[in-house]
């Protein structure tokens, strides 16, 4: 009881600087004054790394956020933010970049311990890359709003990973520490490990224990939640966990176009908890002790983003701000933290996104582009159906001209068909060219390869009626409509 009491007294100490954290400046000229690391920091836990290439994540920070570089010389540039506590100078590298492909080298870490990201090297998984390291990031293939400003995140596609194996002050053992992360609630996949946080220092996947990070997406080899996903997990090594069980606990989807993750531990105890990084407040999704074989924990301290802990590269998934702190934040400390991430005015690019997590909708029959079922198995034929606002019906148009479904899967022209009749179905997202779509100002989707119209088979209405590609001829069944 003794030891309740205090922790009680601690938090309500923690509340009280946190609130006072808040407050400083009362308006928004000052509200730099109180950042996510500040907030930390008043609540006794205070950040060991600080990542983001959107804003700065404390009050006072005015150095680089991250740096590109350009394929035309291969020379470097520091891009930084618009004021000290301010959001990213994007327009930097927008100029630095111009007419060129960039790459993101490094993502600085504004704690002042110096545990900055740069490009991963091979684990027990090899990268693409020359030498098994992993890939770097296009600079410009995630852009966003924050606060009204332009700004960019990491778009890690399977190959594209960031580490750090020889890191200062991360919690090493049986240490407490907590994570989050903010990332895009549209891009991820069923594979390993699109994660965040803290890892082992050697790449291999030594034993249970050795890892503590947040995991975003569907993967279901080993704990996975309700629904089709994608959930908040931890990645502690030898397996992804939804709660104190391997396998599926009672963890539901979550549908927000930018999610706020975190995963916090301490000896025997740790909780996932998450939000909509647009709006409100946080879900506590777990709480409660480690799972078998888990305590204590065994962490090395190494710090990686966007790759498992042994350099499994398969996972997908946007990166836009995070940080791992020295102890076990409080649940007031938390939610100042998501209160701050709210403020801050995450938003797709162009305001609206209109061809985000949208319907296709038949201009003949009005009704929806569906995966039959809400299957996720490769080479289901898609179809018309009426519109419900269900996921299978969600479609995301990506930079890559890839038309998603559930985050993972894309639609695909079977077979790399280019013949009149060739079946549109869904397929694991590859890049290649029969996955690729433009939508024209006409009204009609087109493949990029074949050319050909998206179809609905024999002028067909009616539910059921399947996709196919065939010759563009102007008429109704061809034309679609994006709709949110």
């Amino acid at each position: 009881m003794l030891f309740a009491s205090r922790r009680r007294a601690l938090a309500t100490w923690a509340s009280a600087l946190i609130a006072a954290a808040c407050l400083v400046g009362g308006g928004t000229a000052q509200a730099a004054a109180s950042q996510p690391c500040d907030i930390y920091a008043a609540g006794g836990t205070p950040c060991v790394a600080a990542h983001s290439t959107t804003r700065a994540l404390y009050g006072t920070y005015n150095g680089p956020l991250y740096q590109v570089r350009r394929a035309s010389d291969n020379t470097t540039r520091d891009i930084g933010v618009l004021s000290a506590g301010g959001v990213v100078n994007a327009a930097a590298q927008d100029s630095f970049c111009s007419g060129t492909t960039c790459l993101i080298t490094i993502i600085y870490d504004q704690s002042g311990r110096n545990n900055r990201l740069t490009q991963a090297p091979p684990g027990y998984w090899k990268g693409p890359a020359p030498g098994g390291w992993d890939n770097l990031a296009d600079a410009k293939a995630a852009p966003i709003t924050i606060g009204g400003q332009k700004a960019y995140g990491v778009r890690v596609e399977p190959g594209t990973g960031y580490r750090n194996n020889n890191t200062n002050g991360v919690a090493t053992g049986d240490q407490p520490e907590g994570i989050y992360a903010v990332v895009d609630g549209t891009h991820y996949n069923q594979w390993c490990c699109f994660d965040y946080g803290n890892a082992q220092t050697d790449g291999q996947a030594d034993g249970p224990a050795i890892m503590e990070t947040v995991y975003f997406g569907a993967n279901k080899q080993w704990g996975y939640g309700a629904g089709a996903g994608p959930w908040i997990m931890a990645d502690l090594e030898w397996g992804l966990f939804s709660g104190v069980n391997a396998g599926y606990n009672n963890l539901p989807s979550i549908n927000h176009r930018f999610v706020t993750a975190m995963v916090k531990g301490e000896p025997n105890h740790w909780a996932i908890r998450g939000g909509n990084a647009q709006s409100g407040g946080l879900t506590t999704y777990f709480d409660g002790r480690r799972p078998n074989g888990y305590n204590p924990m065994k962490k090395e301290g190494a710090i990686l983003l966007g790759i498992g802990g042994d350099n499994s590269v398969s996972g997908r998934g946007t990166f836009f701000e995070g940080v791992l702190t020295s102890g076990y934040p409080s649940e007031a400390t938390e939610n100042a933290v998501q209160a701050n991430i709210a403020a801050a005015g995450y938003a797709p690019a162009g305001g609206g996104d209109p061809q985000q997590n949208v319907q296709i909708v038949g201009g003949q029959s009005g009704r929806c582009v569906d995966v039959p079922n809400s299957s996720t198995t490769n080479g289901t034929q898609v179809q018309l159906w009426d519109c419900s606002g269900g996921t299978m019906q969600r479609w995301t148009y990506t930079s890559g001209k890839q038309l998603q479904v559930y985050g993972n899967k894309c639609l695909d022209a079977y077979g790399q068909g280019t013949a009149n009749g060739t079946q549109v179905i869904i397929w694991d997202c590859n890049g290649q060219a029969n996955q690729q779509w433009n939508i024209n100002t006409n009204g009609t989707i087109t493949g990029v390869q074949s050319g050909l119209c998206l179809d609905a088979n024999a002028a067909g209405t009616a539910n059921g009626t399947k996709l196919i590609l065939w010759s563009c001829n102007g008429q109704a069944n061809q034309q679609w409509t994006l709709r949110s």
